[in-house]
């Protein structure tokens, strides 16, 4: 993959993902009322409509809200800033890190969208097991997540290329 498609994958797929993440968010904050839930898999699954003013797992929650906006809205343009410099600096044929990259940056629009426009994480899908509950997330999140591990297995992964600069004789 070079040049122009490089920049179309990401493209589609970024949007795919921000598509998704904002319908969902959208259908779970016009169908459903703020802390209600609805059981999907009892005793495992349920879409619950909250409200997430903090980062991961709620981190942050109970600062400000101007402190929060200022950090959060600066600390997502670094990141995607970041995940654009990672992208530009792959190779053409790393489709995995391309995918990768695009999955994050897209889970990283999706919830900037959220913040911009609400202060706040729109969250619904909540994991749980006899009450114990897994924090609840959305599909921007998922995406992030996702690519995350993704992304850490390609650095795990990654071949190294051998080292061909002549080294020095070790001294006697």
């Amino acid at each position: 993959m070079n040049g122009i498609h490089r920049f179309v994958l990401l493209g589609l797929l970024v949007a795919s993902i921000v598509s998704l993440d904002q319908v969902t968010k959208y259908y779970i904050a016009t169908s459903m009322y703020l802390h209600e839930s609805i059981p999907i898999i009892p005793g495992y699954f349920s879409l619950t409509y909250i409200r997430n003013p903090g980062a991961a797992f709620g981190i942050m929650g109970t600062t400000s809200s101007g402190f929060r906006l200022i950090f959060f809205f600066l600390t997502s343009l670094f990141a995607m800033g970041l995940l654009i410099t990672i992208f530009l600096r792959l190779e053409p044929h790393d489709w995995w890190g391309q995918m990768t990259i695009a999955s994050i940056f897209g889970g990283a629009i999706g919830n900037f969208i959220d913040r911009l426009q609400y202060g706040e994480v729109i969250d619904f899908l909540d994991f749980y097991i006899n009450g114990y509950h897994w924090p609840a997330f959305n599909v921007a999140d998922s995406a992030i997540s996702v690519g995350v591990c993704s992304l850490l297995l390609l650095f795990a992964f990654e071949k190294r290329k051998p080292n061909l600069t002549p080294q020095e004789n070790p001294p006697l």
